[in-house]
């Protein structure tokens, strides 16, 4: 424990190597180039050490969501059991793979419906469909996967 911080782990034991504060020098890393920072006032710390963090760091690249993400967001948020949203993921992601274009026949969208109407719906349709049917039909998301994979359709 840090007597100062009286934090488990405080910046006098940190991780990173390329960043770290001893005898009140913060020592910077940053490609093989060394940067020793004198802090005469510990409590002035906290911005300074903010900046450099944020300056340091490597930032991880946002990714565009998916239409896949999507309406995977949209059907969790209709089906608020993780356990049920898990079944439910199950089905679709075997019978479609969540492609809304998805086509078996005169089956159709991501729930493989029979339907032609449901085939021409958009994806968070489909999923308003696929729900409804399968709560209407099974009583559940996971009754619907219990009996599909028993028998290989729903």
């Amino acid at each position: 424990m840090d007597n100062v911080t009286h934090r488990l782990q405080s910046l006098t034991e940190c991780q990173d190597p390329s960043l770290y504060l001893k005898d009140n020098i913060l020592k910077i890393k940053i490609n093989k180039k060394k940067i020793n920072i004198k802090i005469k006032n510990k409590n002035l710390l906290a911005i300074p050490m903010s900046i450099v963090i944020l300056t340091v760091t490597t930032s991880t690249e946002a990714k565009a969501a998916t239409q896949t993400d999507l309406l995977k967001l949209y059907a969790h948020s209709r089906i608020v059991s993780m356990e049920q949203f898990n079944c439910f993921n199950a089905l679709i992601t075997k019978e479609s793979n969540w492609r809304i274009d998805a086509r078996n026949g005169s089956h159709y969208g991501l729930g493989q419906m029979r339907n032609a109407k449901y085939g021409r719906l958009d994806g968070f349709s489909m999923v308003d469909w696929s729900i409804r049917y399968c709560k209407t039909r099974y009583g559940s998301m996971c009754n619907a996967w219990r009996f599909f994979k028993a028998n290989g359709y729903h």
